[in-house]
């Protein structure tokens, strides 16, 4: 049998249970501190934080559709009055120039078409000789999207159409995983694309495109989506929303 412990080793032990003991609660307050001091008075459970992306771009989406209308009914009323006011031809000639200039206007012509769109589910190679594609061989880009653009200005377009929305100098085209999002508003493809010009030039500049090059290879590999019509008469709408530049970056 072990002997039994002192007075004195009893008393050790209970000095160091004591001090075991003030520790752990110390511990237990740091953590409370810290817990308290990154959720801010906000419950981390339900955090916007944690909604997914695309639920939140859904929403601001909705959000900016109800601000866009209202912008719109602003501008058809400031429109009309500065009708009233202009009396002078000359200025009413100007003021249409600047806003066909600025897409505010709608625009007719003859054109294209073009239409993008990802490759069916269960793709698989079409052609001998080429891998089996991985998940971002099969859908569309934002780099797709915007070499399509980018070849309709240089072609001469006097205006271009992303899926319903004018484009104006400040337009940009972006991707958010499957989806595209532009000036506030989010599209599922396939995407569509129109512009106003001379169709001979708008077609040459497409297919002359280095990046639509590689894309059209996709598309025999993998069955993307492509389509490009010539249009005798297109009608693009006015830009309806915002003109305020908020920032510039490096894209072209």
């Amino acid at each position: 049998m072990p002997p039994r412990p002192t007075a004195t080793r009893r008393s050790g032990i209970r000095i160091v249970g004591r001090a075991l003991t003030c520790a752990v609660f110390a511990l237990a307050g740091l953590l409370f501190y810290i817990s308290a001091q990154t959720a801010r008075g906000t419950d981390l459970r339900t955090d916007n934080s944690l909604l997914s992306l695309s639920d939140v771009i859904r929403q601001r989406s909705s959000q900016n559709q109800q601000a866009q209308s209202q912008l719109a009914d602003l501008q058809d009323r400031a429109q009309e009055l500065t009708q009233q006011q202009s009396r002078d031809p000359a200025d009413t000639a100007r003021l249409d120039g600047l806003r066909l200039g600025t897409a505010l206007e709608p625009l007719q012509g003859g054109g294209v078409t073009v239409t993008l769109n990802d490759a069916p589910p269960n793709a698989t190679a079409r052609i001998p000789n080429v891998p089996e594609p991985g998940v971002n061989d099969l859908v569309i880009h934002q780099q797709d999207i915007q070499a399509v653009v980018n070849a309709l200005w240089r072609g001469g377009a006097e205006g271009v159409q992303v899926m319903d929305q004018r484009l104006i100098s400040t337009s940009a085209v972006r991707c958010v995983g499957n989806t595209l999002l532009l000036q506030g508003r989010v599209y599922s493809p396939p995407y569509v694309v129109r512009a106003v010009g001379r169709t001979d030039s708008l077609k040459a500049a497409v297919l002359d495109d280095p990046t639509i090059h590689t894309y059209l290879k996709y598309v025999q590999a993998y069955g993307l989506g492509w389509k490009l019509q010539e249009s005798g008469e297109l009608t693009l709408p006015g830009y309806s929303g915002t003109t305020d530049l908020r920032s510039a970056g490096g894209q072209p």
